[in-house]
């Protein structure tokens, strides 16, 4: 039995909640205060946690996802052709990595969602204690969040065009979730999972719940199905079948914003700088340099460049065509 460590506001463990759930892989889930024992197991303190069945403790939902693959065959969330399974990983780091933003501004921005959210995410942290206690914790939280906005790059210079790319991202969604939930087949990948912890939390914040609601009706409803698809079988799309043009779609966000993104803050970091800025969509973009990012862009690279010359053979094109090629080949 495992047990994930979560909260219901946190994006990633919802993410790994639903990977759980539709691999039917027995589990406890845990959240709000009874995370905070878990939190000291591990190097870096964050949610979710997951304590493995022989009592060790770890964290960081795209090594948890894959390490469930090796411990637990029956359905995969990894497609079996391997181009496609970059392509999953690809847009499941997009989702990581970028469409988080999106969930971090639309949090934190306006006022009506920064109350109503810190009240609730402290509702859930304390699990009662008296109004007063839970409100006031929820000040506290809301400022020390406010406050990290510089830091992820969540302002409001910078909202337009995360704004732009939600749209975007969703407009290609609401298209494609009315034929079928799956990117890659009838059954989900780790792509819609990670779209889907994202996206989860604008289901359920004021501003985007509204224009979810109002402009991506499907889309919206698409994530009660993603949070619990225990009951689906499904199969996976053959090698050569034609990719859905949300996958185009989405690869177009990956190659015009994702990876100038992660290339503009490597640059940076190489350069010892403390900033970097770039613009796509025709919109300004500057945040500071992370270095958890400089990996992920080091990781696509050596993933990609690991494909044998089959699976280059059946990628590149679509690749090349979204204008991600030319950054994962480090060219």
């Amino acid at each position: 039995m495992y047990t994930l460590f979560g909260a219901l506001g946190s994006p990633y463990s919802l993410k790994m909640r639903a990977v759980l759930r539709y691999r039917r892989i027995p589990h406890i889930w845990a959240h709000g205060a009874d995370t905070r024992g878990a939190l000291e197991q591990v190097r870096a303190p964050v949610i979710p946690v997951m304590r493995y069945p022989d009592g060790t403790h770890h964290n960081d939902s795209t090594p948890l996802i894959y390490d469930l693959e090796v411990r637990h065959a029956e359905r995969s969330i990894i497609p079996p052709d391997p181009a496609r399974a970059f392509l999953a990983h690809l847009i499941e780091d997009f989702a990581d990595e970028w469409v988080t933003k999106a969930m971090f501004g639309y949090r934190w921005l306006e006022e009506v969602d920064q109350i109503q959210m810190s009240r609730w995410l402290a509702f859930d942290a304390l699990k009662g204690g008296s109004l007063e206690t839970s409100q006031s914790f929820a000040e506290q939280f809301r400022a020390r969040q406010v406050g990290r906005m510089a830091i992820v790059g969540c302002t409001r210079e910078n909202f337009p065009l995360i704004e732009a790319s939600t749209r975007a991202l969703l407009s290609a969604l609401e298209a494609h979730v009315v034929n079928r939930h799956g990117l890659f087949g009838t059954r989900p990948s780790m792509a819609e999972f990670g779209l889907y912890g994202q996206l989860s939390q604008l289901g359920v914040d004021p501003t985007p719940e509204a224009m979810m609601r109002a402009d991506f009706p499907y889309c919206f409803r698409w994530l009660l199905h993603i949070d619990d698809m225990s009951g689906v079988e499904g199969e996976w799309d053959a090698e050569d079948a034609e990719y859905a043009p949300a996958i185009r779609a989405i690869l177009g966000q990956v190659g015009s914003i994702y990876l100038p993104f992660l290339i503009a803050n490597a640059d940076a970091a190489q350069a010892g700088a403390e900033t970097f800025a770039f613009t796509a969509m025709g919109l300004p973009y500057t945040q500071g340099v992370f270095k958890y990012q400089v990996r992920c862009l080091a990781d696509l690279r050596a993933r990609f460049a690991a494909l044998d010359a089959a699976a280059h053979a059946r990628i590149d094109p679509l690749l090349d065509d979204a204008g991600c090629l030319a950054a994962l080949r480090g060219a």
